[in-house]
């Protein structure tokens, strides 16, 4: 009895839906904040058409890397690698999909720490000394209550009930900010560069995008979660996943973008006024959906570890005692960077055009080429040609731009007031 209803509750949680929902959740992380910062730097109109361009080549990137799997055997990311590549191509991936997902969680805890600190602050009325304004506490308590007892877990398909609440904890957002937007651009100065179709930042806007849409690392996890899973299945949930991301991302860009235009900032929820108390309900739910996105990179980051360092047989399971010993290493590890750190900035932006794009075109699309028969230039080949172009441009000239222009980025603005609140504040005062 209790094996079938083992069996019952699996069937439940690797259906197609359900490995969907994890999907868009690993999709829908805090990247997708910051899709009005890139409609700014590429310009609106023509950051639309970019959007749906990026969504439509990770579609297809992620279709690519099964079919990989399939031709090769080998389901798993460092499989397809090493099947193409070798062991340099297998240690390389370790390497960037390692490094991704980890600093990652680095960035989750940073925001919590950051945000929730202001808003508890906000809420109960406390000061700055208090024991609950300090960030390394905020930040101790989320990991101890939600991020460890999530992390522990060892199937990926558990965590589609989770996926799901943290998808609600996105529609609230969206909810709120469509909510603001008449009364916020109202107190929103005029500035110049708002409104126009083209700007010159394309991109460092499209490799925001990629590090928005990043999920690949996590591709292979989902697709064995799905019963029975085969290439077919796998479209209909990537197609889904993407469609449904390309979806929320676009009313994220088009909300946020309406309400502050030029003034749009890498995480939108820093635009707001912090005695708005909607919006400070955001920013928790906002923490909320970050803190279930965590778990799923850890699974990425112990997986790593396990097969590329430890050297675990992926077919047979980890002991209890190494599980538990390396994912709250990996936990406790990611706490104590992130709460001596205040800010990302460079590295954050390093990570998204050194290892996302990388993982989310270049090497699927480099894999496929290496691993399909025929020639390179053959009608079924110049798709997965054109991705590796693609991901290579944005690489090389985000990483040179990144360079040129590293005295100009301003790293840290968690947290800034903008001078709009100021201006309504004193208004509210003097009336």
């Amino acid at each position: 009895m209790k094996q079938l209803i083992s069996e019952e509750e699996n069937e439940k949680t690797n259906t197609l839906p359900w490995a969907s929902f994890n999907f868009i959740n690993s999709i829908l992380g805090s990247g997708v904040i910051g899709i009005p910062y890139a409609l700014h730097e590429a310009g609106f109109g023509f950051g639309i058409l970019l959007l749906v361009l990026v969504a439509f080549v990770t579609d297809y990137s992620l279709i690519l890397m099964v079919r990989s799997g399939h031709i090769s055997g080998k389901f798993s990311y460092q499989g397809i690698m090493e099947a193409a590549f070798g062991r340099p191509g297998y240690y390389l991936l370790g390497i960037l999909q390692f490094a991704y997902p980890f600093v990652a969680m680095v960035s989750y805890n940073i925001v919590v720490g950051d945000t929730v600190t202001k808003v508890i602050m906000r809420l109960l009325g406390i000061g700055s000394d208090s024991f609950f304004a300090k960030r390394e506490v905020i930040v101790f308590i989320a990991t101890i209550f939600v991020s460890v007892p999530l992390c522990l877990y060892r199937d990926v398909a558990k965590l589609a009930k989770i996926s799901f609440l943290s998808l609600i904890c996105i529609v609230f957002i969206l909810f709120s900010i469509f909510v603001r937007i008449g009364y916020i651009s109202d107190i929103v100065p005029q500035h110049p560069d708002s409104w126009r179709f083209i700007n010159k930042d394309i991109i460092p806007a499209i490799g925001i995008m990629a590090f928005a849409f990043m999920c690949h690392h996590n591709t292979f996890l989902i697709y064995g979660s799905i019963t029975d899973p085969n290439q077919k299945k796998w479209e209909v949930v990537t197609h889904a996943s993407i469609a449904t991301s390309l979806f929320v991302a676009i009313l994220f860009g088009i909300a946020g973008y309406t309400t502050f235009k030029a003034y749009s900032q890498g995480d939108l929820l820093e635009n707001y006024c912090w005695d708005d108390d909607l919006m400070n309900v955001s920013r928790l739910l906002f923490s909320v959906q970050i803190l279930l996105t965590f778990p799923i990179e850890c699974f990425v980051t112990r997986e790593v570890i396990e097969t590329t360092i430890i050297g675990r047989d992926p077919n047979v399971p980890m002991s209890e005692k190494l599980h538990y010993l390396l994912t709250l290493s990996i936990i406790a590890i990611t706490y104590v960077i992130s709460i001596t750190t205040y800010c990302l900035g460079v590295v954050l932006e390093l990570n998204g055009v050194l290892a996302a794009v990388p993982l989310a075109y270049v090497l699927p699309a480099l894999c496929y080429l290496r691993l399909e028969e025929g020639f390179v230039l053959c009608r079924k080949k110049i798709p997965a040609l054109g991705v590796v172009i693609f991901g290579l441009t944005v690489a090389v000239l985000g990483a040179i731009l990144l360079i040129i222009d590293f005295d100009q980025i301003d790293t840290c603005l968690e947290g800034k007031v903008m001078e709009y609140c100021n201006l309504t504040r004193n208004s509210t005062i003097e009336d």
